[in-house]
């Protein structure tokens, strides 16, 4: 086989319709697009407009408030945590963001990892280091005998507060 042979599997590519290539084409003139108006025109986005009326976007009152650039966390279940220790991929002694990474629980921590999920049978002794975790999580981390520490800003004051 050579580069000038590969051809796409027949019937696997449709050719586009040709217009304004005459009468006899059935797409000729008008070429499909009616008589005058923005919509016959070319490059012209009227999405949103009502005719010079004021549109509803512009009529409405501004409600509410978003943040430009919200936290990007990675997230991972408590579950896969507790799968991952299972495996002797983690160890439960000394868990945290690198460790998740390294064991394949996330891809990349981003700007930290949440770790999330219904409360599972936690290994005795869990040592858990994370940027954010549920209360949930947390709730069933301690009840095994272990601890969390979370260090995202909202994390330091959530840990001072349980101390």
């Amino acid at each position: 086989m050579k580069l000038n042979e590969l051809a796409p599997a027949p019937g696997s590519r449709k050719k586009g319709k040709r217009v304004g290539r005459g009468i006899g084409s059935g797409k000729g003139k008008t070429c499909g697009r009616g008589h005058k108006g923005a919509k016959a025109r070319a490059g012209t986005a009227i999405k949103g407009f009502e005719g010079g009326q004021m549109p509803i976007y512009r009529r409405l009152p501004k409600r509410g408030f978003h943040l430009h650039m919200p936290a990007r966390f990675s997230e991972v279940r408590l579950s896969r945590i507790v799968e991952l220790i299972e495996k002797k991929r983690l160890d439960a002694k000394k868990i945290d963001e690198e460790a998740l990474v390294a064991a394949g629980a996330v891809k990349r921590p981003r700007q930290g990892i949440r770790v999330l999920g219904p409360a599972v049978e936690v290994p005795k002794g869990l040592n858990l280091k994370v940027t954010h975790a549920t209360a949930s999580v947390v709730a069933a981390i301690e009840k095994a005998g272990g601890k969390v520490e979370l260090t995202g800003a909202k994390g330091k004051s959530a840990a001072a507060g349980a101390e």
